[in-house]
């Protein structure tokens, strides 16, 4: 219930605000709104103010603005040109100008990016919280066996120079990079030894996007240059009975040099349960230091995620994050940042859907999405959820744009035909395109949610 709930009022923000953009400027061109409705369907509540019906309706998968001039009520651009005598109506939308029709179609769009840069602008200034590594130079800290980036030659320590298009990336733009390319070859190139190594690298996924992550590919990041430190200890696991310590500080486990607890994981796992042996800085008491030697048996339990891996049993201190509060003028140059990179992140997704190099499986419907705000609702701090608001405020506009009749892009391109040939397209014609629009965009979201729908646990769990 808490999903749902998250997911109606995240979605209501971000179709409000597009239907409000497409509301004011119709209303600034002198356009009358007929219907503002949050949902399609029956209505469910609502008021009448002058001549606009304000209204939530049913199917919270959208909304829309109705216009004098509008067709039914399902937000789609099928128009009528004249009045009951003859003559367009001032108020209808056919009655005014193409160019200020395409501003009325833009506007929602542009209503979701200036909402996207808001958000963003708004997080930087308050707290703006990222973790360190991801913008960092893309340094291995362990590489475990027997994974496709094992097998090109890569070794802890080394660095990547190279991934698919991008020259000295960072983990954050490896990790986008990889998700794009999922089940292909692509180039990469690190250093090693001072020596530039140039290779490919086919980016396996075998059970698709959703449970893709760096680590399964072979890739685990330095994430500190500090050594581990215990925070606290779980009974009746090794560490424990080991003698590890609250405050400890693992600098080497079998003599390497290893930075983060995932690396650590890894090595036993390809150890496979073997004895280690772990170098740790104790601080005492009386504030002194030494160093001490603990042979460890790695335990074969539960990893809190219904699969069972080689633990030691204790949690650790996070690595660390970089917050900042931006002043206003840097906080829009952040915004501006990662809104530009998102934006081109989800052009050069659509652009792979039309040429097959990303499967229609990997989009999510309003159950996927739920699913991921219910995520990042429960993480530490704002950024992850504000993050997410604004990346789904760029979908939607982007979206939007695309030259599909009954998308603000649809009728874009109508008006853009009728410019060049200086009439309107032939009306019977244009309803006939956009109920077949309209049909093929259903079947679409259709697919998409039962795709999401088999992804749900109760399904998951039924299979072999």
């Amino acid at each position: 219930m808490s999903t749902v709930i998250q997911l109606a009022i995240v979605l209501g923000i971000m179709v409000l605000v597009h239907e409000f953009g497409h509301f004011a400027v119709a209303k600034l061109c002198g356009i009358r709104v007929e219907v503002f409705s949050i949902g399609f369907g029956k209505r469910l509540i609502g008021f009448r103010r002058g001549d606009t019906e304000y209204q939530i309706a049913a199917v919270p998968l959208g909304g829309y603005v109705k216009m004098a001039g509008e067709m039914g009520g399902d937000g789609t651009m099928a128009l009528r040109n004249t009045t009951e005598a003859g003559t367009l109506d001032p108020g209808d939308f056919n009655a005014h100008p193409r160019w200020q029709r395409m501003l009325v179609a833009f506007a929602g769009p542009i209503a979701n990016f200036l909402l996207a840069f808001a958000l963003m602008t708004g997080v930087s200034m308050l707290h703006n919280e990222v973790q360190e590594y991801l913008s960092a130079p893309a340094q291995t800290d362990y590489v475990p066996a027997n994974t496709p980036v094992a097998k090109t030659g890569i070794q802890s320590g080394d660095t990547i120079v190279h991934y698919d298009t991008i020259e000295n990336p960072t983990w954050d733009q490896v990790a986008i990079r990889s998700v794009l390319n999922l089940n292909q070859n692509i180039a990469f190139s690190y250093m090693h030894d001072g020596k530039r190594v140039n290779t490919k690298l086919f980016v396996e996924s075998k059970n698709g996007p959703d449970n893709f992550a760096l680590d399964t590919l072979g890739f685990i990041p330095v994430m500190q240059k500090t050594p581990v430190q215990v925070d606290t200890l779980e009974s009746n696991m090794p560490a424990v009975a080991a003698g590890l310590k609250s405050g400890d500080k693992i600098i080497a486990i079998d003599g390497l040099d290893l930075h983060s607890v995932p690396a650590i994981l890894a090595y036993l796992q390809d150890r496979a349960g073997k004895p280690a042996a772990l170098t740790v800085l104790r601080t005492e008491p009386d504030k002194t230091t030494r160093t001490v030697t603990i042979d460890i048996t790695p335990k074969l339990a539960d990893a809190g995620d219904g699969t069972k891996d080689y633990r030691l049993g204790f949690s650790y201190i996070p690595p660390p994050v970089k917050v900042e509060r931006l002043p206003f003028g840097k906080a829009m140059v952040a915004s501006w940042k990662f809104n530009k990179k998102g934006s081109y992140l989800i052009v050069e997704v659509l652009k792979r859907l039309f040429t097959r190099q990303v499967s229609v499986k990997s989009l999510s419907s309003p159950i996927g999405i739920g699913q991921q705000i219910h995520q990042a609702a429960e993480m530490p701090g704002w950024m992850p959820l504000i993050g997410l608001m604004a990346y789904i405020s760029l979908n939607l506009g982007i979206f939007n744009l695309l030259p599909i009749p009954i998308l603000d892009g649809g009728m874009i391109l109508f008006l853009v035909i009728e410019t060049i040939m200086r009439r309107d397209v032939n009306q019977h014609f244009k309803e006939r395109v956009y109920q077949v629009a309209f049909v093929c965009l259903l079947a679409f979201f259709a697919f998409v949610i039962f795709n999401d729908i088999t992804k749900l646990d109760f399904f998951t769990k039924m299979k072999p």
